[in-house]
């Protein structure tokens, strides 16, 4: 990484490679200080003898736009970071995220879902306890799990929508236990998928989820420590959840603070929080801002 030398937070208490890590954006919008934060962190944990990756995670294609995309290089550049040549775009891999699908159907912990989002709202709201996922929307109670064979193939064949959810209970029965991971800096932890519920793996317009593309992504390219942002913590129980179901290997994890505005609150794309192309363009030096974003995420 170009410009370390510059940068004024210290990194000495960060674990350094060699690792492969990676840094995955959704090009929905221009990077801040935020993602430019979790980028450099990263590129840092590679380490001497490691590799960062760079990977456009670009599955939903209402939101994600070439723009976007285009300004995520140019601005990871101007910061200073360089990656491996080979950059994955998701939006080229759904073969394989259908490969994976299938194999998971075959494990009989798949199934159709013909619920639709005001149905489900419905259902959780008549539950008496409270039924929300560690991410805060709705916990699915599962109205679809049990439906025989024979009618999911009838509702298919008919044409309704539906999406594909994951049997958790299925799933930790398969794997026998819930898995937990090692989390940098504090060793073991473990996690609670089951509070998760069946989360959604793939929908009609979106053929598969970030759960599903995320840990078949970093078990494909070898990612052996994992930087992102402690929104995304409670989730990588789901993630090794999948990674044992399919033998996947289970990277470290490394989960960072968020980044926030001088009022406190976490920089985000839909809150307009200034982007790095902004900061450019009004003239900023690379090397300030580097240390301003590593200092926002450590």
């Amino acid at each position: 990484m170009d410009h370390e030398e510059s940068m004024t937070v210290s990194l000495a208490h960060i674990a350094a490679g060699p690792h492969v890590t990676r840094f995955a954006p959704s090009p929905t919008g221009f990077l801040h200080l935020g993602h430019a934060g979790s980028a450099l962190l990263a590129a840092h944990r590679a380490g001497a003898g490691g590799q960062f990756l760079l990977r456009i995670e670009d599955i939903d294609p209402q939101r994600c736009r070439p723009e976007f995309e285009r300004a995520i290089y140019e601005d990871l550049g101007w910061l200073g970071l360089r990656w491996a040549p080979q950059v994955r775009r998701q939006s080229a891999q759904f073969g394989q995220y259908r490969a994976a699908l299938d194999a998971l159907a075959a494990r009989g912990v798949l199934y159709p879902c013909f619920c639709s989002r005001a149905r489900i709202a419905e259902a959780v709201g008549a539950l008496s306890a409270p039924h929300q996922a560690p991410d805060g929307s709705a916990r699915y109670p599962g109205t679809c799990r049990t439906l025989p064979d024979s009618v999911r193939r009838q509702r298919r064949d008919a044409g309704e929508p539906f999406v594909l959810r994951l049997d958790m209970d299925a799933a930790l029965r398969a794997l026998g236990d819930e898995p937990g991971w090692h989390e940098l800096g504090e060793g073991r932890v473990r996690g609670d998928a089951a509070a998760f519920g069946d989360v959604v793996l793939a929908r009609r317009d979106v053929p598969a989820s970030y759960h599903l593309c995320v840990t078949h992504d970093d078990a494909l390219q070898g990612v052996t420590l994992v930087t992102r942002g402690v929104d995304l913590r409670a989730a990588t129980a789901v993630h090794r959840v999948l990674q044992g179901l399919m033998g996947w290997a289970a990277p470290v994890y490394g989960h960072h603070r968020l980044a926030t505005d001088a009022a406190g609150q976490r920089l985000a794309k839909r809150d307009g929080a200034l982007s790095i192309r902004a900061c450019r363009d009004a003239g900023a030096d690379p090397r300030q801002l580097a240390a301003q974003a590593l200092a926002g995420v450590v």
